[in-house]
């Protein structure tokens, strides 16, 4: 068996099997390159794998990272803990059970098949014994910073954690979170569907109504980057506002800046006449073959009709998210991309950077508008060197 990565489709591809297969166990696993899987995850990334009012005090929140999944749990002093997901008795998923407080306020997360409790160490204690175990669980590193709990997944650093959030999180209110979900998408696929600026009038055109994007600019400086375009929106009638509020404040023209920090988040900020805010999305690998992603949203008032309308807000951000979900299912995997549109600029910057990974590579994609942006095609498939050219080649 064969196994490579497929940059032009974004998917791993594998020779005489599939991933699916080989995760079932229908193809042997040692005929697998392990250094691939975890690349193809991105090994060593930072991820963020919740904002604090996620968590519940005391109540079990699984989340899954490269392939494993674990229990987070937050205790009365706000301490977050987390263990690998399988008890250590007879496997049963601690994230089923429940949460024992403490007497100083700190807890244990309890097994749901024999009660087992297991403190932030992974130690126990057995039935009939009044002694505390050995750890039997290996905790799951976390790194918090404010409200943010980010994981290196037990992997060795190979990025520092951005510190965008901080920022945001010091000037914005924090408004929620939404949207948490599990897509059946290698990251990869994730990544590109995100930054594919062509998707927003095709993608997101029943929510907001969007005719056209208008690229203006792209700065690349290497792992973080920068996009700004403009979408003008239909006019929509008394009617469609009413059934949609959020359209109520959609401008004509949707003036959108991405700030992207490959590979874990991509930030819209916006400005409209009532606040401005920063919507937040994150990804990660759950594993080869499921992406998990969600979405904080901070904003900024400027008009007390912006504070009634935080939940429409997270209604249309949860929207966005369906439908970016919706479509990764919606396509064929390792479809030869024969077409290639203009302003493809961000998914070039994404697979550059994932093919590279961990290596940072020359900053080279930073475009305006006018300029002639594309790298040489034959990178990704198609065999010609610049836009014009290759729309030619299609036309007769």
């Amino acid at each position: 068996m064969e196994t490579r990565k497929s940059f032009n489709s974004g998917r791993a591809v594998v020779i005489g099997g599939s991933i699916a297969g080989l995760l079932a166990g229908r193809v042997l696993i040692n005929y697998f390159d392990y250094e691939e899987i975890y690349m193809s995850m991105l090994e060593g990334t930072p991820w963020l794998l919740a904002h604090k009012s996620m968590l519940q005090v005391n109540k079990p929140f699984k989340v899954s990272l490269y392939g494993n999944d674990y229990v987070l749990w937050k205790d009365d002093l706000g301490n977050i803990n987390a263990l690998p997901n399988a008890c250590p008795h007879m496997g049963a998923m601690l994230s089923e059970g429940w949460c024992e407080a403490r007497a100083d306020k700190t807890s244990v997360v309890v097994c749901p098949f024999h009660a087992l409790e297991f403190d932030g160490e992974g130690c126990t204690v057995l039935p009939g014994s009044k002694k505390k175990t050995l750890p039997q669980l290996e905790p799951l590193e976390l790194i918090i910073q404010g409200d943010f709990i980010w994981s290196y997944g037990n992997h060795e650093p190979k990025q520092s954690i951005p510190n965008i959030l901080n920022e945001i999180g010091a000037e914005y209110e924090f408004v929620g979170h939404t949207a948490d979900t599990s897509v059946e998408t290698d990251l990869l696929s994730m990544l590109l569907n995100m930054h594919d600026y062509n998707h927003q009038n095709g993608t997101h055109r029943p929510m907001f109504q969007i005719q056209e994007v208008n690229f203006h600019k792209f700065i690349d400086n290497g792992y973080h980057s920068h996009t700004f375009y403009d979408m003008p929106t239909k006019v929509v009638s008394l009617k469609e506002k009413i059934s949609n509020p959020t359209l109520f404040f959609v401008p004509k023209v949707i003036k959108a800046h991405l700030e992207n920090y490959f590979p874990s988040l991509v930030i819209f900020h916006g400005n409209v006449d009532i606040g401005k805010f920063a919507q937040v999305h994150i990804f990660i690998p759950e594993s080869l073959t499921r992406t998990r992603t969600y979405a904080l949203l901070f904003g900024l008032s400027k008009n007390p009709i912006f504070n009634l309308m935080k939940n429409s807000f997270l209604d249309s951000v949860k929207t966005v998210v369906e439908q970016d979900s919706d479509i990764l299912r919606k396509i064929y995997p390792n479809t030869p991309q024969k077409i290639r549109l203009n302003n493809e600029v961000g998914m070039d910057w994404v697979r550059r950077n994932f093919e590279n990974y961990p290596q940072i590579v020359e900053p080279n994609l930073s475009k305006l508008s006018h300029e002639s942006p594309q790298p040489p095609l034959i990178s990704y498939g198609v065999h010609t060197s610049s836009y014009p050219s290759y729309i030619s080649s299609l036309c007769p």
